[in-house]
């Protein structure tokens, strides 16, 4: 691991520990030539997932595409870096138990991504909707809401 700091390429591992609650360990690095201290976390990626969107298209799985979606319905709400790293690791979790044979339909990412929303965020809930949902007008927001 490279040292932020220096930028030398000689760091140890001081402590790990698995990061609560989440498929991530943190590790506790020192860079052996000038001494700084820094953090790192370890986290599963998806691979080889192909997304199969609504015309048929089919994409490779981005996680940074996911991420932002979620991260734009937290907009100017209160959260946490720990509380977005906390849902976007549940929503890959549940992508990874859900896709056969390496393939998922877009449909499916966005169900899940709005069922773990709706637990954190009603808010957020409603944000990620209204653009997943493509709602039109506001009879879709207050059907969406009387769903909450």
């Amino acid at each position: 691991m490279r040292c932020p700091s220096c930028l030398k390429d000689e760091t140890k591992v001081i402590d790990s520990r698995p990061v609560e609650e989440d498929d991530a360990i943190r590790r506790r690095r020192e860079c052996d030539a000038c001494s700084f201290r820094f953090s790192t976390y370890e986290q599963i990626e998806i691979l080889d997932l192909s997304v199969v969107k609504r015309d048929g298209r089919v994409e490779s799985y981005s996680r940074e595409k996911m991420e932002r979606g979620v991260k734009q319905s937290f907009w100017k709400l209160p959260h946490t870096d720990e509380t977005l790293r906390k849902i976007i690791s549940g929503i890959e979790q549940d992508i990874q138990k859900k896709a056969a044979n390496s393939q998922i339909e877009s449909k499916d990412i966005g169900d899940i991504v709005m069922k773990r929303l709706k637990k954190a965020s009603k808010a957020a809930y409603i944000r990620f909707a209204a653009v997943y949902l493509q709602f039109e007008d506001p009879e879709d927001f207050r059907a969406a809401l009387s769903k909450l």
